[in-house]
């Protein structure tokens, strides 16, 4: 049995860095790689996209894609965790389950957006849980209302035009 004060990287595992600027005999001393003379010789130079006052390449290319400024935030939530907490006791699925029953029990941290159901990798068997969130996958909602239970989404209904 190792014991904490005898663990060790492997061997190989982790090389030592190479000091740079100490003397000829370590092959990186005077210059230090940096070759001669110049402004790159010197510290503190930042020249990698500068094309000597020209406009750089990466500025005179097009902007592309687009960033949604409102992007909303879901917790995805799968079946079976939430028959886990179910099956432990620490889920009460009698009432309506929603984002703040999930986060008084555990299964979610804090409630983001709304609550997305996923169908998860077993089976959901517990008989008559009614769901209120705010998406939910079609495989997901078959499976809780094969279970006899519901899912109520308010959120996904259209909204009538004006």
């Amino acid at each position: 049995m190792t014991r904490l004060n005898e663990l060790r990287d492997n061997p190989g595992s982790s090389k030592k860095r190479q000091r740079i600027g100490r003397g000829i005999g370590s092959g990186m001393g005077k210059t230090g790689g940096r070759g001669g003379k110049g402004q790159t010789a010197r510290s503190g130079v930042a020249i990698n996209g500068f094309e000597g006052g020209q406009m750089p390449l990466h500025m005179r290319m097009p902007k592309r894609g687009f960033n949604v400024p409102n992007v909303k935030s879901y917790n995805t939530v799968r079946l079976d965790r939430i028959q886990d907490y179910i099956n432990s006791g620490k889920l009460d699925h009698k009432g309506v389950v929603d984002a703040a029953v999930l986060v008084a029990a555990g299964v979610i941290r804090r409630p983001l957006d709304g609550v997305r159901l996923v169908l998860g990798e077993t089976e959901f068997t517990t008989q008559k849980v009614t769901f209120k969130v705010t998406h939910a996958s079609k495989g997901a909602i078959a499976a809780i209302e094969a279970a006899g239970g519901k899912v109520d989404m308010p959120e996904a209904q259209p909204q009538a035009e004006a």
